[in-house]
């Protein structure tokens, strides 16, 4: 399971713009770890700064800075669409009849390739192999006045998810998909000023006080004239269940409903239904911790720390092949010998996707001595791929597509394996519909007609294998 992106945005006529927008992407660097930029503008200049890596990384020596600067957007990246190149790193930045115009995407579109296609038709030159770009280009081709007719006639053209920062010389704009796949919040400085951010998180480690979250279907334009808000299209809501289970920190709110208190439900619960009889509780960290402390909790265990996390190797870590990936879980986890040696051990996972890592996390445990592994897993399997925003395999390489729970015990080595049932994770989330939230990735109930069975087919490299084939 891979993470999507984060995006963050500042108006303020009194903070350094750009050093806020810095300290709210190092909150949301969990949504991504390949790469990062920060644009700015005083007015009639814009300016963007972006590389490869850690947010912390690609600034080490210098924050951007623009005399006067008052709105800055920022992008953490986890590539859904388009490779891991530079020329993919956001935000972009383009130059048009109406001015110049930034954008940070978080999400994926499901009919980029048609738009662009169509685009690149009637003339239309690209310069990444991301979906991203559709956006600033039918911006930038709408035949509307405003900027904010612009950007509405564009994201009335989009399917799939998005959550948009977008600066122009004078305006910090947030877009949400009508099915508000993803989260956006706002949040209000001391001098009157506003943030944008993926994640509450980032609100608190720059001192803004949290107002509401961008509604589905709903663009807000903050300018010197305080916030507006214009409904594009009418809200069909499916919020990402996965946020709660693993994306988002735990410190977050999203949409009214706590991750931490969503998290450590799905532990309570599971410890009731699960009954498995072992000595200690722990986690594979860091998106398991909450859910096994309310599974201890429940069951009356001590939760001890039983895997160490290396916390120098990101949550994107890549293993192009068979041996460097034994050797990832390796450099990532490693087992406290002295506290799992000669025990029945309940492991708490978020989820299992082909099986493999878990697989290498049972063998390492008992290697160290643990006498029994029981696995248990706080969220249902997954048995379908996601298309809106979330790097999953193709359905075929999804362990539970084919293979029942006794079957995945058996091919991870676990004593027993025990998962998070769909009706009680509903139960998790009790502040939010469970009606209009998104369950795809575990029933196949997409909230948005899909026209392939996985995303391989649809194909995370298609702007890439397209060229490719015209070169030929």
């Amino acid at each position: 399971m891979k993470e999507e992106c984060g995006v963050f945005g500042v108006y303020s006529r009194e903070f350094n713009v750009s050093e806020l927008t810095y300290y709210g992407l190092i909150a949301l660097q969990h949504r991504g770890q390949e790469s990062t930029g920060i644009a700015v503008t005083d007015g009639a200049w814009m300016d963007v700064s972006r590389g490869m890596g850690l947010v912390r990384e690609v600034f080490r020596h210098q924050i951007p800075q623009m005399e006067n600067q008052y709105i800055a957007i920022g992008h953490v990246r986890y590539s859904t669409t388009g490779s891991s190149l530079l020329a993919n790193t956001q935000p972009l930045m383009v130059s048009y009849s109406g001015g110049k115009i930034a954008l940070a995407h978080n999400g994926n579109l499901t009919n980029a390739g048609e738009i662009r296609r169509k685009l690149e038709e009637s003339g239309t030159i690209f310069q990444t192999t991301i979906d991203s770009e559709v956006f600033v280009n039918l911006i930038a081709r709408s035949r509307k006045v405003t900027i904010e007719e612009k950007i509405i006639d564009s994201l009335k053209k989009i399917k799939g998810a998005y959550c948009l920062t977008i600066m122009t010389e004078d305006k910090l704009i947030g877009a949400r998909d009508p099915q508000g796949f993803r989260p956006l919040c706002i949040g209000r400085l001391e001098d009157g000023g506003y943030v944008l951010s993926s994640e509450s998180c980032g609100l608190d480690v720059v001192g803004a006080e949290f107002i509401r979250d961008v509604e589905p279907g709903e663009m807000v334009v903050i300018d010197e004239n305080g916030i507006e808000s214009h409904r594009f299209a009418k809200a069909k809501p499916s919020m990402c269940i996965f946020e709660f289970i693993y994306f988002a920190r735990p410190d977050s709110i999203i949409d009214g409903q706590s991750v931490h208190e969503s998290r450590f439900e799905m532990g309570r619960i599971l410890a009731k239904r699960a009954r498995c009889k072992g000595d200690i509780v722990i986690s594979v960290p860091d998106s398991g911790n909450v859910a096994a402390s309310g599974y201890a909790y429940e069951a009356g265990l001590p939760y001890v720390s039983g895997l160490i996390k290396n916390r120098y190797i990101g949550r994107t870590f890549i293993q192009p092949s068979q041996k460097q990936r034994d050797t990832a879980v390796k450099l990532k986890l490693n087992p406290v010998k002295s506290v799992v040696k000669d025990k029945s051990v309940i492991v708490i996972d978020d989820s299992i996707v082909r099986g493999t890592t878990s697989g290498k996390i049972v063998k390492m445990l008992r290697d160290a001595g643990a006498r029994e592994v029981h696995m248990v897993i706080s969220s249902p399997p997954i048995g379908y791929p996601c298309f809106y925003g979330i790097d999953t395999s193709a359905r075929k390489e999804l362990i539970a597509a084919s293979k029942s729970v006794e079957e995945i015990r058996e091919y991870i080595g676990a004593d027993t394996l025990h998962f998070l049932d769909l009706e009680d994770l509903k139960k998790c989330v009790p502040l939010l519909n469970a009606k209009n939230m998104c369950f795809a990735c575990f029933n196949g109930g997409y909230p948005i007609q899909q026209k392939t069975q996985s995303p391989a087919e649809a194909d995370k490299y298609i702007f890439e294998t397209r060229k490719k084939k015209t070169d030929c």
